[in-house]
C-alpha cells in the first residue's frame, strides 16, 4: 500500500511532503517526499486558524473567557470606538469563530495590518461597518487575530508559550518558539519558502502568534491534534479540552457557499460531511488535518507552498481512506 500511495502523491499531488494516518488511535501509515525528514514542519497555513479554535475552548474551560457570546470589546476595555460606529460593540467572539463576524473593508489590508506594531489593535480597526452584524459567512484571515490577541490579553503570555502548556506539550508536540519577521521580504520568504521549518508560530511584534497563518507542524504533530479531536479532546488518558467545546466547534453554524465548494464551518473548522460527522482544517496548498469519527480514522498532510490547492480533501478520501 504504502509504495502505490507514494508514487500516486507524485502523480497527482506532489506538492505534498508528509502524510501521516492514524487508525483506532495506533499510526497506520507514514510517508514523506522530496527529502522531508517526518520531523520537519511546514508552515501549515490556515490550518493555524483551526488550533486558535482549540485554544479559545481551552481559555472557556478555564474561565478566561466567559464563553463565545462574551463581547469583543469586553477584553480591550481602553479600545477607543470611533464616532458614530455601533457594529463593533456587538460583536461576540462566536462572530469571529464562526466567520461571520463583519469588517469595513472590501478585501483584506495586509500592508496596514502586517506593518503595524499591535496587530490586534489594527484588527479591530477593521471590525465593524454600517452594515451591522448580517451573520454572513465572510472569511477573513487578518481579522481574528483579535482572537490571539484575546488569548494573549487572558493568560499574560505569548501565543505560543501559552500553546506549548496547555495543548502541545501534552499532545508529545515539540514546543513552538515565536517567530517575527522583521521586513516584508522576510514576511514574503515565510509564506512562500518550500524548505523545512523548525516548530514555530509567525508572531506579531508584540509576541501574539498569528491567528490567521503562520503555525509550523509536522504531519504526526497535526494527526495528533485531530486524534485529540476524535476522542472528545481527551488525549493518552488526559483531558485537553471539554468534550462539549469539540462537539460545538466541529458543528456547523454556518455555510460558506460556493467560492468553498458550499461546504459547512464550525469554529473555525470545516464540516466536510455533516452526516457522517466528518470535518477538518484545511489550509492552502492542501495542509490538511482531516478526521472521520465513523471510521475512527485522522489523517494529515502537508505540503508545500501552492496557491488555491482545492482538491485535498477529494484526494484524501480518494486515495488515502480507503487504503487504510
Amino acid at each position: 500500500m504504502e509504495e502505490t500511495l507514494h508514487f500516486l502523491v507524485e502523480k497527482e499531488a506532489a506538492n505534498i511532503r508528509q502524510a501521516a494516518a492514524l487508525k483506532d488511535g495506533k499510526v497506520v501509515y507514514s510517508d514523506c517526499w522530496e527529502g522531508f525528514k517526518a520531523d520537519d514542519c511546514l508552515h501549515l497555513m490556515s490550518v493555524t486558524k483551526s488550533i486558535v479554535s482549540i485554544l479559545v475552548g481551552i481559555a472557556i474551560d478555564q474561565g478566561l473567557i466567559k464563553g463565545t457570546g462574551q463581547k469583543v470589546l469586553d477584553f480591550f476595555p481602553e479600545y477607543q470606538v470611533l464616532r458614530g460606529e455601533h457594529t463593533i460593540q456587538r460583536v461576540c467572539i462566536k462572530d469571529l469563530l464562526t466567520m461571520t463576524a463583519p469588517y469595513k473593508y472590501r478585501s483584506e489590508p495586509w500592508t496596514k495590518v502586517c506593518t503595524s506594531d499591535d496587530w490586534t489593535a489594527a484588527a479591530l480597526d477593521l471590525l465593524g461597518g454600517k452594515a451591522g452584524l448580517e451573520g454572513t459567512f465572510r472569511y477573513s484571515t487578518l481579522g481574528i487575530h483579535i482572537l490571539t490577541g484575546i488569548i494573549a490579553r487572558t493568560t499574560g503570555k505569548s501565543t505560543s508559550q501559552w500553546a506549548n502548556e496547555h495543548l502541545f506539550r501534552p499532545l508529545g508536540i515539540e514546543p513552538c518558539t515565536g517567530y517575527e519577521a522583521l521586513t516584508a521580504e522576510e514576511h514574503k520568504a515565510f509564506i512562500l519558502s518550500r524548505t523545512p521549518k523548525k516548530h514555530i508560530w509567525f508572531s506579531d511584534p508584540k509576541g501574539v502568534g498569528t491567528a490567521g497563518y503562520g503555525l509550523c507542524l509536522n504531519a504526526m504533530d497535526m494527526a495528533r491534534l485531530g486524534q485529540m479531536c476524535l476522542e472528545g479532546g481527551i488525549y493518552d488518558g488526559r483531558r485537553i479540552v471539554s468534550s462539549s467545546w469539540i462537539r460545538e466547534m466541529t458543528s456547523q453554524h454556518a455555510s460558506a457557499g460556493p467560492m468553498f465548494q458550499n461546504m459547512g464551518y464550525g469554529y473555525l473548522w470545516w464540516i466536510i460531511d455533516p452526516g457522517k460527522g466528518i470535518y477538518a482544517a484545511i489550509g492552502n496548498s492542501g495542509n490538511v488535518i482531516y478526521v472521520n469519527p465513523m471510521k475512527n480514522v485522522v489523517i494529515a498532510v502537508t505540503a508545500a507552498f501552492k496557491p488555491t490547492v482545492m482538491d485535498r480533501i477529494q484526494f484524501i478520501q480518494r486515495c488515502i481512506e480507503p487504503r487504510l
